[in-house]
């Protein structure tokens, strides 16, 4: 499809169509274009698509592994921290238990100090008591003799027959005294 011009009679090419050759070349180009596509550069992009992927996944994989690892030593550190929160509590009881037993003990030995100084209080004072009545024997004995001696007018210097009168005097005071 050619045109002639009007005035010079010269063929002018028609833009929309091209010629023949320029077609042959282009093609010719394009195959050798594509081949080096395909041999060179396609392969290569491959590879490092691929390595991209590969290092995605790879991290995916690396960060699904270091989750699973993170939430294992979290399982890990809520059981040692429950076994310490046991062990703590279980101390914590024991220490109570120590401390009611100490306590018992320390009541007890108390219980007993207070006893024994109680007790020994008692002996004293029955000791004392024992004393008192018998410096209180001989006293009212000897006053009971005197009076005795001043009332009958007989001396009871005699120490048997002295100490055989304020003995029943004395017998027939507690006797009496006790009922």
């Amino acid at each position: 499809m050619y045109f002639r011009a009007a005035e010079g009679g010269e063929t002018i090419h028609n833009p929309i169509l091209p010629l023949w050759q320029e077609i042959v070349v282009g093609g010719i180009a394009f195959i050798i274009l594509c081949f080096v596509l395909m041999k060179f550069v396609f392969p290569r992009m491959e590879q490092t698509f691929q390595a991209r992927v590969d290092a995605i996944e790879g991290g995916i994989k690396r960060a699904e592994a270091a989750q699973a690892e993170a939430n294992q030593l979290l399982e890990q550190y809520r059981a040692q921290l429950a076994e310490a929160r046991t062990d703590a509590a279980k101390i914590r009881d024991d220490a109570r238990a120590d401390a009611e037993g100490i306590r018992q003990d320390i009541l007890a030995k108390a219980r007993e100090e207070a006893d024994r100084v109680i007790q020994a209080g008692k002996d004293q004072l029955a000791a004392e008591r024992a004393t008192i009545v018998r410096e209180l024997r001989a006293e009212v004995g000897t006053i009971a003799v005197d009076l005795a001696s001043k009332i009958v007018g007989e001396s009871l210097a005699d120490e048997a027959r002295r100490k055989g009168t304020v003995d029943r005097f004395l017998d027939s005071l507690e006797s009496t005294g006790a009922r």
